[in-house]
């Protein structure tokens, strides 16, 4: 087997720079196409030469199916509806899709689930080591110590970032939920204002800033009777993100069709 021919779509953003750059230094993967928005000032430049590791002879384009159709592999940090598409035409190639893209609705799982009968799908809203782990002791903690401990979640990231709670805030409300036996969302406060009354037992709280250039900060805080447990992550480069979803690629390669998560590919399932 060769190396594993990816591509990544939205090139030109930040996080698609930085999988361009991790591909250029990664063993065994190679890029193979870059995609953009219609439209996008990147179009018909050098994917390799944008993302800062030299020229790469893939140019960045808008129509998906032409670079697909030679891939092995999709690595995806885009919007929630150019997601569902990708993974449509992942199903149809029969090729690994890494769904990074957060903002993520309902219906839109939906789709990506029905597109993982045909592909395997690796979606997460956080692809690290880092989080990944936490996510994981957050589970263990939240079952415990049981529901005499609060949970509340604050999250912080750049003033670019368009979704909230972020989706590693809610891949943490997740973890902590399923600790608990209970569904995130029966029990998920998203916003307080004004004379709320006081906190319903169980809730899970989420708290949202947004400033600067943060990359992604994460507390989950159990509150419980004279003391707290605080597990905390910050991140201070994308390439963690980067590195995963690569990571996430090179482990779907061998796998059958099946939506699948970071968790997955870290062995960190009970």
């Amino acid at each position: 087997m060769g190396d594993m021919r990816l591509v990544v779509a939205g090139a030109a953003g930040r996080m698609g720079r930085a999988l361009i750059q991790l591909i250029h230094e990664t063993p065994g993967a190679v890029l193979c196409g870059a995609l953009e928005r219609e439209g996008s000032i990147a179009l018909g430049q050098d994917a390799g030469l944008l993302a800062g590791c030299g020229q790469s002879g893939v140019e960045i384009v808008s129509d998906p199916l032409g670079v697909l159709v030679d891939a092995d592999g999709v690595l995806d940090f885009t919007a929630p509806d150019a997601t569902v598409e990708l993974a449509a035409l992942a199903a149809q190639a029969r090729i690994v899709h890494v769904i990074g893209s957060t903002g993520l609705t309902s219906d839109h799982l939906a789709k990506i689930a029905a597109a993982a009968r045909h592909a395997v799908i690796v979606r997460s809203g956080n692809m690290s080591l880092g989080v990944n782990l936490i996510a994981a002791l957050v589970e263990k903690v939240a079952r415990v110590l049981g529901s005499e401990y609060d949970i509340e979640i604050v999250e912080m990231h750049h003033r670019m970032k368009v979704d909230a709670p972020s989706g590693t805030a809610l891949l943490l409300g997740a973890a902590a939920a399923k600790g608990r036996g209970i569904e995130l969302d029966d029990h998920s406060v998203r916003a307080r204002d004004g004379h709320t009354g006081a906190r319903a037992f169980g809730d899970i709280g989420f708290a949202t800033l947004r400033g600067g250039t943060v990359v992604g900060d994460h507390k989950v805080i159990f509150a419980g009777p004279g003391e707290r447990v605080e597990l905390v992550h910050k991140a201070e480069d994308r390439s963690i993100f980067a590195r995963g979803a690569v990571e996430a690629a090179l482990w779907g390669r061998a796998r059958k069709p099946g939506l699948y998560s970071m968790i997955d590919v870290l062995g960190l399932a009970d």
